[in-house]
């Protein structure tokens, strides 16, 4: 199994730098026993990877989220990575999705809605994607090359085991060099990485892809980072939301429905308290106070 990284890349006779991301253990933890149509799961894949791009540029501690809600069959789309790359998401349907749907078909109105967090200064910038294309590669694209004011090609791709992609951005030329300007470099590379095949950016590593792509270009190739799936099970957090709710209300609702019964749906997972539970949680909270 491969890796779960993203490395930075540069072409060092030319201006242009880029990213490539491959997410295996990370994306099979994320997906595991969700049991998405298969165009659902695609497109979680696919923003995925564009979120670990924008994540690896977090100048602060923080992380990035990428939201959509929409009327189409996906009416909610969750993925967030942290600054140290930790990653987690999930999507939710509420009408039957044809395997080959596009981006409209499965959104409806939707937007997407990206979110930086920053806890250092405990504040948060968000901005909506344009969708103005009809594929996450073109409308990501488009957003990188208006928020960066650089020319921009990206290539998204994923499958149950795998998700795999890369960015490629044309810097500005500032001169000086002393190689010659290529004018050409832009468009020859770009034309060269549009030959990528789908099985090639899930399958491929990184070191492998950009020599099968760009063999006679001198590629500098940056140390890589790890992108880890993280979504604990915090009980500590739940015993806080419940005796928030205060202990008459929980067993209220304890008499009602013979246990309580916790869904995590980010993370996929139940936590259930009987009333054993229960009297345990509150007389802990009695010996606190």
């Amino acid at each position: 199994m491969l890796n779960s990284q993203i490395h930075r890349f540069l072409f060092k006779d030319h201006a242009i730098r880029g990213q490539h991301v491959h997410l295996g253990e990370s994306w099979q933890k994320m997906i595991a026993e969700r049991h998405y149509p298969i165009a659902v799961q695609k497109l979680l894949g696919e923003l995925a990877l564009v979120s670990v791009m924008i994540a690896n540029n977090m100048k602060h501690n923080g992380k990035i989220i990428l939201q959509i809600q929409g009327s189409g069959p996906v009416n909610l789309l969750l993925v967030e990575v942290s600054h140290d790359l930790k990653i987690r998401g999930l999507a939710k349907t509420k009408d039957a999705v044809e395997e080959e749907a596009n981006l409209s078909e499965l959104l409806g109105d939707g937007q997407i809605l990206l979110t930086l967090e920053n806890t250092q200064t405990n504040s948060h910038f968000q901005s909506y994607v344009p969708r103005e294309a009809d594929t996450v590669e073109e409308c990501f694209a488009q957003f990188f090359e208006q928020s960066d004011q650089q020319l921009t090609r990206l290539f998204l791709a994923s499958d149950e085991n795998n998700a795999g992609g890369f960015i490629l951005q044309k810097m500005p030329d500032h001169g000086g060099s002393s190689k010659e300007f290529d004018e050409d470099a832009w468009d020859r590379i770009n034309h060269l990485s549009g030959t990528i095949k789908d099985e090639e950016l899930t399958e491929l590593d990184c070191e492998t892809t950009l020599h099968r792509l760009f063999h006679e270009e001198v590629v500098e190739l940056f140390t890589p980072r790890e992108v880890v799936y993280e979504c604990p099970q915090d009980r500590e957090k739940i015993d806080r939301m419940l005796i928030s709710l205060g202990e008459e209300e929980v067993r209220s609702i304890l008499q009602e429905q013979g246990k309580i019964a916790i869904h995590n749906e980010i993370c996929n997972f139940h936590i259930v308290y009987d009333a054993d539970d229960v009297d345990a949680l509150f007389k802990a909270e009695e010996t606190l106070q």
